[in-house]
């Protein structure tokens, strides 16, 4: 850190106005002996009375004026008795309030603080403070004296206070220690810290490029970078190359390291027609545990149902339908059998089908369960069937354990109160979820699974409806009748033309499919923004609040959702003394600014309108900033029935969401959708993306673009290479888990790689 370029304050600190206990964001007021500072930061532990010497800079904030914004904090603790009792009075200290402070200033006096940090014990002398209670304010105060410890020990290697605060929450008294024996723990879940900033760090402390702990934690941060792109597994030649070209080291080293992390089961190996794969432990784990529970299922199915034709001939009686072939076959074959797997496009009958199969479980006197994975996929099958539904994270009773692992209270031992489990849109669902999930049901429970193979893959690891299907384990039912009503729909239509890799006919001028021919970046986003605007709005009342969604292939460029998102911004919310802002990691958020959820965080809290309060908002969810407090640095963010309250740190994961990417909008229907298309990059002109953007919308799609790019996407029919060991461990000849474990046994069977 170079001094030199920051300013520097001096003085005590005054008041505390603000602190965010999570992550140590602190607004206080300091008196450097001439006048009254406002000074923001992350600041933990800091308390009134203290003496800081900051270094940061000065910048004006558009409610509050000048402010000081610190950057690192060095503090002198009170060496006067008034300025001693005012820190401990402050509540700097837990366990300490004021009656405590006085007793313990007047005993002690200027040496008070003293005897916190080297005879703590020593506090059971004063009246009303018992030896236990001695000893828990001394390890509060113990905790202070760490974490500062951290911040010395490791500022100059560029750890951030907020980072500092993560780590000594984590290892508490061993931070130091650990950190400078073993840098790389930093890029342990929930610290936020990757590879590249640890490796820096321990290049910096002088660390040689070709130490095993290196090369390790080079070999782990790829297996985890590539769960992003939803690899379960990495065929052992390609993770190592990747590892020389990452670390610049010999492969031999890369090689002998692996071998060592095998043998130490820090990750695990399996071989699939002669080729090594390598597994994350918990990946191992959980698709090992998947394919033993499914192969449970498909051998012992509940008792069937009796008399199931005539169910059928009933239901088609009193609804005054009449299920075709393949509907009939679905029915009873979920009936009949422990489970099954539903597939097909728009307008094939799936949610007609569905229906009929909850309707007969439930005659039978079963109680079914429905989920999907998304908040707004949930409450579409709900009105679709006219039953409650949940998101699988509802349904298994979330909670939280740090930032990154959720729990759940439903799993083995505590199971699900259902007959049937029902889970929508499962093309969206990863397999760690999935493995969760199916802990969470109870032996004899029924399994049906709804999805569109079509579509893309989860975001997360794993393609567990593609490995469902391949495997032929459990029955499944495709169906592939469009029935005439739903082909009125040119919606419908055309999503079955691009599936066929026919081009979509474009050239309507009424109905609820229209293509608007632009030859230009900036043609294409006026255009949008006009349609946003007033020409949507005025013709069908639809707006970007109401039902109208604009869907991108990707984020960058004119056409993605970053640009587009601020031009929309400025034009439908624009910036208004009465509606105060907050800016997030460069991003303005405004109130009134139509927002996404990027990241499941299962610690927010919210309040449903009916009175009900819970925890958790997750990746997909959909709202309306509703407010900002400025002074607090907090917001809340409507989504749909309920209103959530972020802190500032939190609000990192809202984006602007008047335009989102395809791949955010899986499992959601849009009443009108605006899709952008004009000379994509390569990456993102595929006819499952295509096919996944026309099928967001239910009663109005506008094409806007180049006819050649809609062209070249249906043409390029490419699936996106995923390595997986689903599929192979469903063909195993045996279960390979004790479904009861938490952990894969050694000596488990052969691997896979993906599609």
């Amino acid at each position: 850190m170079d001094e030199k370029q920051l300013d520097q304050l001096i003085g005590s600190v005054e008041r505390i106005v603000f602190r965010n206990e999570d992550n140590g964001w602190t607004v206080l007021e300091l008196d450097d002996g001439q006048e009254l500072h406002k000074v923001v930061g992350v600041l933990p532990m800091v308390g009134v009375g203290e003496t800081l010497r900051l270094l940061g800079g000065w910048v004006e904030h558009p409610s509050f004026g000048i402010q000081f914004r610190a950057e690192y904090c060095e503090r002198h603790l009170p060496t006067e008795e008034d300025a001693i009792l005012r820190y401990l009075s402050s509540g700097a200290v837990k366990g300490i309030g004021q009656a405590t402070a006085i007793r313990i200033v007047d005993k002690f006096g200027s040496h008070a603080l003293e005897v916190l940090e080297k005879q703590p014990e020593r506090l059971a002398e004063i009246k009303g403070i018992s030896p236990a209670k001695a000893q828990k304010i001394a390890e509060e105060y113990a905790a202070q004296f760490g974490l500062r410890e951290v911040l010395l020990a490791f500022s100059g290697y560029g750890l951030t206070p907020g980072e500092a605060l993560r780590c000594w929450k984590k290892w508490g008294a061993s931070t130091v220690e650990r950190i400078r024996q073993n840098p790389y723990i930093l890029c342990t879940a929930g610290l936020y810290i990757g590879f590249e900033r640890a490796d820096q760090i321990c290049m910096e402390m002088g660390r040689p490029a070709d130490d095993s702990r290196r090369i390790e934690a080079g070999l782990l941060y790829i297996l985890r970078h590539n769960l992003n792109n939803g690899h379960t597994c990495l065929p052992m030649d390609k993770l190592c190359q990747t590892a020389v070209g990452l670390l610049g080291v010999e492969p031999s080293l890369v090689a002998e390291t692996l071998e060592n992390m095998l043998a130490s089961f820090t990750v695990k190996e399996e071989t699939f027609e002669g080729r090594r794969f390598v597994f994350l432990n918990h990946l191992h784990r959980a698709e090992k545990y998947c394919a033993a529970r499914i192969r449970l299922i498909g051998a012992f199915p509940p008792l069937p149902g009796r008399h199931v034709e005539e169910s059928i001939d009933s239901m088609e009686r009193r609804g005054g339908i009449a299920y075709a072939a393949q509907q009939r076959l679905a029915i009873r074959e979920a009936v009949e059998k422990g489970a099954l797997i539903l597939t097909g496009g728009p307008g094939t009958g799936k949610t007609t089908t569905l229906k009929a199969i909850i309707t007969l479980l439930e005659q039978m006197g079963e109680t079914v369960a429905i989920a999907a994975p998304t908040g707004r996929a949930a409450k579409r099958i709900a009105e679709l069937t006219g039953r409650e539904a949940k998101t699988i994270h509802r349904l298994l009773e979330v909670q939280w354990e740090d930032e990154e692992t959720p729990a759940f209270g439903r799993n083995e031992k505590n199971p699900l109160d259902a007959d049937a489990v029902v889970v929508d849109e499962l093309s969206m669902v990863d397999v760690l979820l999935f493995e969760s999930l199916l802990r969470a049901m109870k032996t004899g429970c029924r399994l049906i699974l709804v999805g569109d193979t079509d579509q893309l893959p989860a975001v997360g690891p794993g393609c567990v409806l593609h490995d469902l299907i391949a495997s032929g384990t459990l029955p499944v039912v495709r169906l592939t009748e469009v029935f005439r009503q739903a082909m009125e729909s040119h919606i419908v239509a055309n999503a079955h033309r691009i599936v066929a890799g026919q081009i979509p006919e474009l050239a309507f001028r009424e109905g609820d499919f229209f293509f608007l021919a632009q030859n230009s970046a900036q043609g294409v986003t006026q255009t949008v923004l006009d349609l946003c605007s007033y020409r949507l709005p005025g013709k069908y009342g639809c707006t970007v609040f109401n039902g109208l969604q604009v869907l991108c292939p990707g984020r960058k460029g004119e056409l993605g959702t970053r640009e587009l998102n601020r031009r929309l911004q400025a034009l439908l919310n624009p910036e208004s003394e009465e509606k105060p802002e907050l800016t997030v990691e460069g991003t303005t958020l405004r109130a009134g600014d139509k927002v996404m959820h990027v990241r499941n965080n299962y610690d927010i809290g919210w309040t449903r309108d009916d009175g009900e309060v819970g925890q958790g908002v997750f990746n997909g969810d959909i709202g309306v900033l509703e407010d900002i407090d400025t002074r607090e640095s907090t917001l809340s963010v409507r989504y749909d029935d309920r209103v959530a309250f972020y802190t500032k740190q939190e609000a990192m994961d809202l984006e602007l969401a008047y335009a989102v990417t395809v791949h955010k909008s899986q499992g959601s229907e849009f009443d009108a959708v605006i899709l952008p298309i004009y000379r994509n990059p390569p990456m993102l002109c595929y006819r499952n993306l295509l096919y996944t953007a026309v099928t967001r919308a239910k009663s109005l799609l506008i094409i806007v673009g180049s006819q050649r790019t809609v062209a070249e996407m249906v043409a390029n029919d490419r699936k996106t290479l995923r390595y997986s060991g689903l599929g192979y461990f469903l063909q195993q000849a045996e279960a390979a888990v004790p479904l009861g474990g938490e952990s894969g046994s050694e000596g488990e069977p052969t691997p896979g790689s993906g599609r």
